[in-house]
């Protein structure tokens, strides 16, 4: 992917799907590819979450083929991992919530910390929530940051 895809990112969820081996051969190469083009403004890497979906489909996934999530997902610089299900609503709310609260503490940690000298990442420009909340956004109106004075 190229960097205008992750302009203006601040999190990831990578996900891949349990019944299909090839997704999940997959997660080091989208987890380096952002890693590789976009990072917080403090240097450090932008917060990813590991969603191993399909997990209503177990009889048929790869659960013996897919190593431990935890220690993999933890080795490869995820913040964490969940068995989700977006045909039945398994874990997305407490994925997303995951995520958006380390998004939340890493804006923290950037507003605290000088920039690192510039070099082949794109450095992200300090996030205005004010600006997103303008716009608004259907499918996030529940999950409003504190606000900002």
């Amino acid at each position: 992917m190229t960097r205008v895809y992750y302009r203006e990112a601040v999190g990831a969820l990578v996900v891949f799907d349990m019944t299909r081996l090839s997704t999940f051969q997959a997660v080091l190469k989208w987890k380096g590819d952002l890693d590789s083009k976009v990072a917080l403004s403090n240097g450090r890497p932008v917060p990813a979450v590991l969603l191993a979906n399909k997990c209503d489909q177990r009889r048929h996934g790869l659960c013996p083929k897919v190593p431990k999530l935890e220690s993999f997902s933890q080795q490869y610089g995820f913040l964490d991992c969940f068995e989700t299900s977006a045909k039945d609503d398994t874990n997305i709310d407490v994925a997303v919530s995951c995520l958006v609260k380390h998004v939340l503490s890493a804006q923290e940690a950037c507003a605290s910390s000088p920039p690192p000298p510039e070099g082949g990442v794109l450095v992200l420009p300090q996030f205005d929530y004010r600006l997103r909340e303008k716009r608004g956004c259907s499918g996030c109106s529940g999950l409003r940051p504190p606000h900002v004075d």
